[in-house]
């Protein structure tokens, strides 16, 4: 039987929003881990925790992250002066460097209980980027993996062309995983310049909507992905 996923479309909010949101369904899943440990260590007999795998769509007002092993000066401006452009910042608690979130940009957050599936963030990672390449191609669009790095390229190892369209960055705490990925879709890639995108240097970043010369809707790259993640990963969306 396959596990089932909770599946919630947040639609535009802000980021911080989003990421108490997060961490209130990590804490919940935290804490029923602990309940359960808690009536091993009375003797109960059979006992599993009983956390619920999340996965959250999110579009955001524009905002720069830095990740936890991220440098500041990778961002390019001041604070003040994203600020002054609107623009929201924040150090925060998952892996990598500086990204950009915005609006027509498909935000993913899984809060998975990676404890019931496989104890191995390099393999979710690799799943996570099989996701969305995946659904690139369902829009005909080809991209793979770049040596050494995290996320979806179109190009990958064609030097000088890569562009990286997806950026992956997580935080597992006791096997349970938050933050994830952003697919740019029709997104303004202006706010780019303004940041060294998850550190590198020698690299593009791209789009749906400047790979295949059109919008795309929001509403069908949604259902590929979502269609997608429940088959890589084997869940069952409810």
């Amino acid at each position: 039987m396959m596990q089932q996923l909770q599946f919630t479309d947040l639609g535009v909010l802000d980021y911080k929003s989003a990421w108490d949101i997060q961490e209130q369904l990590l804490q919940k899943n935290l804490q029923a881990k602990s309940f359960a440990r808690a009536q091993e260590d009375a003797g109960v007999v059979g006992v599993s925790a009983d956390t619920i795998h999340n996965l959250l769509f999110v579009e955001h007002p524009p905002v720069y992250t830095l990740g936890k092993s991220g440098k500041a000066e990778n961002l390019l401006i001041s604070q003040e002066e994203c600020i002054a452009r609107g623009i929201e910042y924040y150090p925060i608690n998952r892996g990598g460097d500086i990204t950009f979130h915005g609006l027509e940009q498909l935000v993913g957050y899984p809060i998975l209980d990676l404890e019931k599936m496989y104890t191995d963030i390099g393999r979710y990672l690799r799943n996570i980027e099989q996701v969305i390449i995946l659904s690139l191609a369902d829009f005909g669009i080809a991209s793979g993996r770049s040596a050494g790095e995290t996320g979806v390229w179109i190009d990958a190892g064609v030097v000088g062309s890569e562009r990286k369209i997806c950026a992956i960055g997580v935080r597992c705490s006791r096997w349970i995983t938050m933050h994830g990925f952003a697919l740019n879709v029709n997104t303004d890639l202006s706010y780019f310049d303004n940041i060294i995108p998850c550190g590198i240097r020698d690299k593009q970043v791209t789009s749906m909507k400047r790979e295949l010369g059109r919008d795309v809707p929001m509403d069908e790259i949604k259902t590929s992905v979502l269609r997608n993640f429940e088959k890589v990963l084997d869940l069952e969306c409810i």
